[in-house]
């Protein structure tokens, strides 16, 4: 069952698609969880071109690369984000965000995200991984007060923006991998369930198991494999460190720039960090997840051209395969 060790390219954005192929290669990785950003993949050319699809495959091929994944969490932020603001023009290409009306930039990113499918097909992929965006993350504080009601529509928002998106993943046999994340409508334990629920837990929506997100808001990430195991669609390794417990870092941040030593935790490269590895892995064992393990390198405190190989030998490490056998089937006396 050994599975594929992958580098997402989302990080890594700003240098061209080939360099990309050629360090993680060098590195040893064994295929890539290709962004659409950058020059790395447009969706629309790769649903429309076959030339533009061979010529992705032909250089991944080129580095003795595979592509397991693509993802496009930019685009999906902003199916359902409410309020659509300078944030969403700042991550968004100029198609998208047009004249940036709020409805316009949801219905566009939802065609957007649409048109994914269609790439991941022709690519021969089997999973997206990104965002969806909510309209009620604005109301994690609860105050001024917020209604039970507001909040259900919320969930009833996503249901009604994204159960078109997932009927043309259907139509491409193609999954959607939401990763569990703050300001998306699954962040936590239970708004998982809650989404989960709100679309009536339809196969084409899983989740993009990110333990990072879950360590600083204290939801165990071994436990959630096991109660989430039939919708572990997608596997990243980030890590994160807590730096409370001074009586002055907070949990939340306080607005404070990554890396900076007053923040409450912060992400790290994989292995730095407060993530039971170990544990996790032998979940994924437990479970039966055979799909890539892909190393989403965060940390502004390294640079990543020295994190990057460094985390893939962290992983290595420990993600080793379940055995085939019983260690104690060698005890029977059994012909």
């Amino acid at each position: 069952m050994t599975r594929p060790i992958t580098l997402f390219t989302g990080q890594w954005a700003d240098l061209p698609f080939e360099e990309v192929c050629r360090l993680a290669s060098g590195w040893g990785y064994d295929g890539l969880e290709i962004a659409c950003w950058g020059d790395h993949l447009d969706v629309w050319q790769a649903a429309e071109d076959e030339t533009y699809v061979q010529e992705k495959l032909d250089l991944l091929k080129k580095h003795n690369l595979e592509v397991f994944t693509i993802s496009n969490h930019l685009k999906g932020q902003a199916v359902c984000d409410d309020p659509i603001d300078q944030r969403h023009q700042d991550i968004l290409p100029a198609k998208i965000w047009g004249d940036g009306d709020p409805e316009g930039v949801r219905q566009r990113a939802a065609e957007e995200m649409k048109m994914t499918a269609r790439a991941a097909k022709n690519l021969g992929v089997k999973t997206v991984v990104g965002f969806t965006g909510s309209a009620i993350w604005k109301y994690v504080a609860m105050f001024p007060p917020v209604s039970q009601e507001t909040i259900e529509a919320g969930y009833q928002d996503f249901a009604d923006r994204w159960n078109p998106i997932l009927d043309v993943f259907d139509e491409c046999g193609v999954r959607f991998a939401h990763e569990v994340h703050p300001s998306e409508i699954a962040y936590d334990y239970w708004s998982t369930v809650a989404t989960l629920e709100a679309i009536g837990h339809r196969e084409a929506f899983g989740l993009n198991w990110d333990p990072s997100h879950m360590v600083w808001q204290q939801v165990d990430p071994v436990g959630f494999l096991w109660d989430f195991r039939d919708r572990i669609y997608h596997v990243d390794c980030k890590d994160t460190k807590m730096q409370t417990g001074n009586g002055r870092n907070a949990r939340l941040g306080s607005h404070l720039a990554w890396a900076d030593p007053r923040r409450g935790w912060d992400f790290v490269s994989t292995g730095h960090g407060d993530v039971p590895w170990e544990q996790c892995f032998r979940m994924l064992n437990a479970i039966g997840y055979d799909g890539p393990i892909s190393i989403e390198w965060e940390d502004a405190g390294m640079d990543r051209l020295v994190g990057a190989p460094e985390a893939l030998e962290f992983v290595r490490r420990l993600a080793f395969d379940a055995p085939d056998a019983a260690f104690d089937a060698a005890f029977s006396t059994n012909d």
